[in-house]
């Protein structure tokens, strides 16, 4: 079964070379385009694809607007979006992943890159990488200039706090089992936990907690696997 997908984005160019790369595979489907955030809403809610290429500076309706009806709507929970965006560009990516993105893409991404990415959030799994995400959330962090709501991790554990700390630094369930000395289903499960202790809905939202809350500090991340 097809992997079926809304773009949206507000240049006619970019849509089309995101169809072009996404088309020339087996398994991903676009099944409508639309140049503002209104246009992205009423095409989610027509019909029903299981991932979103949401850019966010569209005129009339934004991105974040849209992340903010469809997160909403019961009828969407299955809907996955994932923002596209341009490095140092876009202060809004943040707020973005905490209303219910599930990642974000570099308009340069690669093709494969691409690909791989909307399949990858059309799985459930959070689009977080050391080279990428964290790099754009630790940026907008630092430009927020302070951190907010440290007391929302007081329902943690010590452990879920180490987890979540090492979640926003990009690390998969298998390295943060080989750096606490636990195995990955271990790790997974402290994953989860936090998640549902903190309300958040998947990995993306956890990183940008971890960097909001103060728990894992600009600076502190790995070197790019």
């Amino acid at each position: 079964m097809s992997v079926r997908v809304v773009l949206a984005d507000d240049q006619t160019i970019v849509r089309a070379g995101f169809r072009a790369l996404l088309e020339l595979t087996d398994d991903l489907l676009v099944v409508a385009e639309a140049a503002d955030g209104a246009q992205a809403v009423a095409a989610v809610r027509r019909h029903r694809p299981d991932v979103v290429l949401m850019d966010i500076r569209m005129p009339g309706t934004d991105g974040l607007e849209a992340i903010r009806r469809i997160v909403a709507d019961p009828d969407l929970t299955a809907v996955r979006i994932v923002v596209l965006t341009t490095f140092d560009a876009d202060e809004y990516v943040f707020e973005a992943l905490r209303l219910g993105a599930c990642g974000f893409l570099l308009k340069d991404v690669e093709p494969d890159g691409l690909v791989e990415a909307v399949r990858q959030a059309a799985a459930g799994n959070g689009l977080i990488a050391p080279a990428v995400t964290t790099r754009v959330i630790a940026e907008f962090a630092r430009m927020r200039g302070r951190f907010t709501g440290a007391d929302r991790l007081d329902v943690l554990t010590g452990r879920e706090r180490e987890v979540v700390a090492l979640v926003g630094e990009g690390l998969s369930n298998e390295r943060i089992g080989e750096r606490l000395r636990m195995s990955p289903l271990t790790a997974k499960t402290h994953v989860s936990r936090a998640m549902t202790k903190l309300g958040v809905r998947d990995r993306a939202q956890l990183v940008a907690l971890a960097y909001q809350t103060g728990l894992t500090r600009v600076g502190g991340l790995l070197p790019p696997e």
